[in-house]
């Protein structure tokens, strides 16, 4: 709830108060979610809203009645109190969902190009009107096209705090660019990372994991710290 009334214009530092009119205006960032999960993948959804204290009966009701007109479930969850009894009711809804018959569809084509599949990410997922990159960042697509990775899915990391590539931008904006500045090659995932304006990304793994200290002696897990 609280994110939903940042998308709205609300202040971080009183993000808590009750505002049906920051919540309203936010509600178009969840309604492309549920736009994307329903019309672009053709599966059906149910928003559950992970509720605090400081939800009020009056925003619930707001938000429940704005996606029930889209024909979208509301459940609400407390596991952050309750624990996993908190989020039965959400399985619940989950396990029905998922036996519904659904016909599930993609962003694009396997056989699309590269700049096409991000091309079709930007604007049927992020709402923008163009992606954009300079010649070296083009021309690195092509190699990697003419080194047979063409038809590797692509990965998009950018900000998740906007569709855009803006963080500022909050709500569901429209007819932005989408800048691609860096391509990466996943070639033992099999996929492209196109790297979109100013994000972190995380780093791999070492050559040696930790993982490969972990063990099982007796009985009890070693290796862990």
């Amino acid at each position: 709830m609280r994110a939903l009334k940042y998308h709205g214009g609300a202040d971080l530092k009183t993000i808590t108060d009750e505002s049906l009119d920051a919540l309203a205006a936010g509600m178009v960032n969840l309604e492309r979610h549920i736009n994307n999960v329903q019309g672009v993948y053709g599966l059906p959804c149910v928003v559950s809203i992970n509720r605090f204290d400081t939800d009020t009966p009056a925003e619930l009701e707001l938000l429940r009645s704005r996606v029930n007109d889209l024909g979208v479930e509301v459940v609400l969850a407390s596991h952050w109190a309750a624990g996993g009894k908190g989020a039965v009711d959400l399985a619940r809804t989950v396990v029905a969902l998922c036996e519904q018959p659904s016909s599930m569809s993609y962003v694009y084509e396997d056989d699309a190009t590269l700049w096409e599949k991000v091309t079709a990410i930007a604007t049927r997922v992020y709402g923008a009107s163009e992606v954009t990159a300079d010649a070296k960042i083009r021309g690195q697509i092509r190699d990697l096209e003419a080194q047979g990775y063409g038809h590797f899915p692509v990965c998009v990391a950018k900000t998740q705090y906007s569709f855009s590539t803006d963080p500022t931008l909050r709500g569901a904006p429209k007819d932005h660019s989408l800048n691609v500045r860096e391509v990466r090659l996943a070639a033992g995932a099999e996929f492209i990372v196109m790297v979109c304006g100013d994000i972190m990304t995380m780093p791999g793994l070492p050559k040696v994991p930790s993982s490969e200290r972990i063990d099982l002696v007796d009985g009890q897990v070693v290796g862990l710290f």
